[in-house]
């Protein structure tokens, strides 16, 4: 997938596409919360594969049961279709 900066419309609609996230002027972001740290680990574990299968890795941080996940393109100085892209895999490996 060739990434590309989202524009206006397609940024006013993301949030209905990609639900929790927020989205800021570069990029996207949301947290999400556990009931501990092994649960915490386990999921950032779950989501560097599909990081990295996408080769872009997010900005994040782990603080014991909460995880905060920064996405953005940064080569492209943006939120592009590849962010949205891995929010949803995201979404989907939380909500399961």
């Amino acid at each position: 997938m060739k990434p590309y900066l989202l524009q206006n419309e397609e940024l006013n609609e993301l949030s209905a596409k990609i639900r929790g996230w927020g989205i800021m002027a570069n990029h996207i972001e949301r947290e999400f919360n556990f009931t501990n740290f092994i649960e915490a680990f386990s999921f950032m574990t779950k989501i560097a594969l599909i990081c990295e299968k996408h080769n872009h890795h997010p900005n994040w941080g782990n603080v014991y049961s909460k995880v905060i996940i920064k996405l953005s393109t940064h080569d492209l100085g943006g939120i592009t279709n590849l962010d949205q892209k891995i929010a949803a895999e995201i979404n989907d490996i939380f909500e399961k």
